[in-house]
């Protein structure tokens, strides 16, 4: 069964007219893009699965997120920029492609309206005024742009920022970047789960699923002095993660990972606060997964501890997979449930 591509990407196939010479595609979704795509050159993406697969195509170079030996100036004559959910990665993204261009390079911006394009436009003429639509179709607009030569090479770490997070008592310093979960603040459902942490020690070894910057691993290793392994999907997480491990001395270990790793390790707790969105869409197939996998990775009796908008059909999905399902804490919005392995 062929894979259904995004507009973004299908629309890019519809003006493949436009990628010439040595091309750097920024913010890959789907692989089976590549096959379709004329040329070759770089195809960057931030999702791990995404990754895992553009690794197979011989005829382009995979990157993983926005730190890479690959990513070096003045490699591509055109770079095709796929517009992001959130607006500060976009900027960053238009500087990693106009860092990658050479002096007469064109770069392609290609947004969906329900994405955010009328927004990502407005950025993009920060850096090129004359840029022009040269397209529209699926619901998305495809414009073209020549930025000229950037300053200097694109440095991943020039964008990092940091925040403190304190919870009963208890402080640690979190990397961000720009796209990931919940930058420069705690959201409250891992503010929950935390309180709920600080009750009781969790058994070693522990794993944090979809640990995003790394904050509950983090905060247990200052409360508790337990290293707590960490997986997520995304690239910007991967790095602030193993930056927060670093700061506060944690000996976990952190990966990039769509999902859980089969024959990894078997955990005594499991924590994850998981995500519901792929972009705008709600979207809880990931979490599904999760559940439907995660006895497999808890030593017996070992505890799944998994906090979620109040909403989210998770309970019956722990009782069948997992184990009688118990709240620990609930508030207006979240609700952390605890199961062990039957």
């Amino acid at each position: 069964m062929m894979s259904v591509l995004p507009n973004t990407h299908d629309v890019l196939l519809r003006n493949a007219h436009l990628l010439k010479g040595r091309v750097a595609l920024l913010g890959v979704s789907n692989a089976a893009l590549l096959p379709e795509c004329p040329g070759n050159g770089l195809a960057m993406t931030t999702h791990a699965g995404v990754w895992s697969q553009l690794q197979q195509n011989g005829q382009w170079q995979s990157v993983f997120g926005y730190s890479s030996d690959a990513l070096i100036p003045e490699c591509a004559d055109t770079a095709v920029v796929f517009v992001p959910k959130a607006r500060e990665e976009l900027t960053m993204r238009l500087a990693l492609a106009q860092s990658l261009l050479d002096l007469n390079g064109q770069l392609i911006l290609i947004g969906e309206k329900r994405e955010g394009i009328a927004g990502a436009i407005k950025q993009l003429r920060m850096l090129a005024p004359s840029a022009m639509k040269i397209d529209s179709a699926r619901h998305c607009q495809v414009w073209h742009a020549q930025p000229g030569r950037a300053s200097g090479r694109f440095n991943e770490e020039d964008w990092l920022s940091w925040h403190r997070i304190d919870v009963a008592g208890v402080t640690v310093d979190v990397a961000g970047l720009p796209g990931i979960f919940s930058d420069g603040r705690l959201d409250e459902g891992t503010r929950l789960m935390l309180d709920t942490l600080d009750r009781s020690r969790p058994k070693a070894p522990v794993l944090d699923f979809a640990c995003g910057a790394g904050v509950i691993g983090a905060w247990l290793y200052r409360r508790w002095g337990v290293d707590v392994d960490g997986l997520d999907v995304q690239a910007q997480a991967v790095v602030c993660a193993r930056k927060a491990y670093e700061h506060v001395g944690s000996g976990g270990t952190i990966r990039a990972s769509d999902g859980l790793v089969e024959g990894s390790q078997r955990y005594s707790t499991i924590i994850t606060n998981p995500p519901f969105h792929t972009g705008i869409k709600t979207d809880t197939s990931m979490t599904v997964d999760f559940l439907q996998q995660v006895a497999r990775h808890l030593t017996p009796g070992g505890e799944l501890r998994l906090v979620a908008n109040n909403f989210l059909p998770y309970p019956r999905l722990i009782e069948a997979h997992v184990g009688p399902c118990r709240v620990l804490s609930k508030d207006n919005r979240f609700t952390v449930y605890s199961a062990n392995r039957h």
